[in-house]
């Protein structure tokens, strides 16, 4: 089995993408061979019959991945909603079945993975079974990515307390700036205040990018991610 991460977030558009991308390009860094997925992805674009995934697209572009994008997203919906939600209007399903082979097939590729949740946590994929399940049965430490401003400390405390209630080990939190900053002094506290009540580390705060690309969040994210602290936690799946 591979060694690597599970990327989810406090909530939906806090640019969960660009930190899993971001994560790949710190593990490269650290010169492991890393893929990434995105099991699950709904809100996709619809081109003739088939069905593009936008933030798969984004993951293959910034990480240069060669893997069909069936292999990096193999469960896609195109209605904006829970996956649950929206394979019940599309009347189709989430295969975990399927996704979890396509897991098993990349985990013999590379010597790291990089997955990327959907929504929160406790998104339901299935009846009964949630995202917080498909981390649990990857079995990799959850990244969980929070943005910076009014309202993240409740977000980001409900997060982590559930991944660890849960019996999820939380490697890291990422504050995002998915927009620009607002220099408020909501911001201003809470990226002082997280550190000092969260039951788990800030890895890192990662700034504003307008247009990301894979050269921008490379830069961006061996110079703001803590390497050492998602070092450590590989060498602790590996001991």
């Amino acid at each position: 089995m591979p060694r690597g991460f599970f990327v989810t977030g406090t909530d939906t558009g806090v640019g969960k993408t660009i930190i899993a991308g971001a994560v790949v390009e710190v593990l490269k860094s650290l010169g492991f061979h890393t893929g990434v997925m995105k099991p699950v992805e709904s809100g996709c674009t619809r081109r003739g019959n088939s069905l593009v995934p936008n933030d798969a697209m984004l993951l293959k572009r910034i990480t240069h991945a060669d893997d069909p994008i069936s292999d990096i997203s193999p469960s896609l919906f195109e209605s904006p909603l829970a996956p649950m939600a929206a394979a019940e209007i599309e009347k189709k399903v989430v295969d975990l079945g399927n996704i979890k082979k396509v897991f098993a097939r990349m985990s013999r590729k590379y010597e790291a993975l990089v997955i990327e949740g959907v929504g929160g946590l406790m998104v339901p994929l299935k009846k009964d079974y949630y995202a917080l399940d498909l981390a649990r049965d990857f079995g990799f430490p959850v990244i969980v990515t929070a943005r910076p401003g009014l309202g993240t400390i409740n977000h980001t405390l409900l997060t982590v307390n559930t991944a660890i209630s849960e019996g999820l080990i939380v490697a890291g939190v990422v504050i995002n700036y998915r927009h620009p900053p607002l220099n408020d002094l909501a911001e201003e506290t809470n990226l002082t205040l997280l550190p000092r009540i969260l039951p788990a580390s800030i890895a890192g705060v990662f700034p504003y990018i307008g247009n990301p690309d894979e050269v921008s969040i490379a830069k961006a994210a061996v110079t703001t991610l803590d390497i050492g602290l998602l070092r450590k936690s590989l060498e602790l799946q590996s001991a």
